[in-house]
């Protein structure tokens, strides 16, 4: 069996080393870099991102990262976004009243979670979608480690993405697998094994 690539993209935001380690965990042969060349020969991009949705898109763009993102799921090679690097795929970010234009893969705003405590931050079990690639094998049960206090709580792209639903007093997307562009508002890197299994049914599929 061929090991197959995955560029983890840097551009300023992300727990980079965290996210090679897990890869590489899962037998994929890891590079970190924001160079374009390598990003679009790689069997899988990885985009991380923590943090405010406004910063991951300014130093997103500095790279070119939108379109390296866009050329690749126009050529039906894998993206997958975790946590913010999720969040940018969607039209736009509201946070703090400021409105941001994102990658625009996917229609629609990341709103605040409206719920009386945020972030939301810990172990969380999610509703997976039937027929999920990401979570095939996986127990009902298993739980994935969540910090953010954003989210997309509405599904506006393509009716035949599959959508995996989390709670935290309000139902939001944990989930999104799209043809080639995949995503977690999750963190798989963080989430044992668990994440370790989504990442390797990604990385499987490369």
């Amino acid at each position: 069996m061929t090991t197959k690539s995955v560029v983890v993209l840097d551009y300023g935001s992300g727990n980079l080393r965290s996210a090679q380690r897990a890869l590489q965990r899962v037998g994929a042969a890891v590079e970190v870099t924001a160079d374009a060349k390598a990003a679009a020969a790689a069997d899988g991009l990885l985009v991380p991102g923590v943090g405010a949705f406004e910063a991951c898109m300014t130093g997103l763009r500095k790279i070119g990262g939108e379109r390296i993102i866009a050329e690749r799921v126009a050529a039906g090679h894998p993206v997958l976004g975790v946590c913010v690097g999720m969040q940018i795929m969607f039209a736009r970010g509201v946070e703090f009243g400021v409105e941001t234009r994102g990658c625009g893969q996917w229609p629609g705003a990341v709103t605040r979670l409206d719920a009386p405590v945020i972030p939301h931050m810990g172990w969380n079990v999610v509703n997976a979608a039937a027929g999920s690639t990401l979570f095939q094998g996986l127990d009902a049960d298993a739980r994935f480690y969540f910090v953010h206090s954003y989210a997309a709580q509405r599904w506006e792209g393509h009716p035949g993405a599959l959508l995996t639903w989390a709670t935290h007093q309000v139902p939001f997307l944990a989930a999104v697998e799209d043809g080639p562009l995949a995503a977690t508002q999750f963190h798989p890197e963080k989430s044992g094994d668990a994440g370790a299994a989504v990442l390797s049914n990604w990385v499987g599929e490369l």
